[in-house]
């Protein structure tokens, strides 16, 4: 998974986390004008669609 935007990062690069445990706080970085986050799923270096994996948790 990929997260940008942030403020400050909580955890290191290939540490598993538990559902709910924050991994980040979200920032306002990147001109979006707002505190935003953009988060990207991806398989074998490619980006994929995550709602499918998101509506399984």
């Amino acid at each position: 998974s990929l997260y940008a935007h942030n403020e400050s990062l909580l955890r290191k690069v290939g540490v598993r986390v538990q559902r709910g445990e924050a991994v980040a706080k979200v920032g306002n970085s990147g001109g979006m004008g707002v505190p935003a986050l953009y988060f990207e799923l991806r398989r074998n270096g490619q980006p994929v669609d995550p709602s499918a994996w998101l509506q399984r948790r």
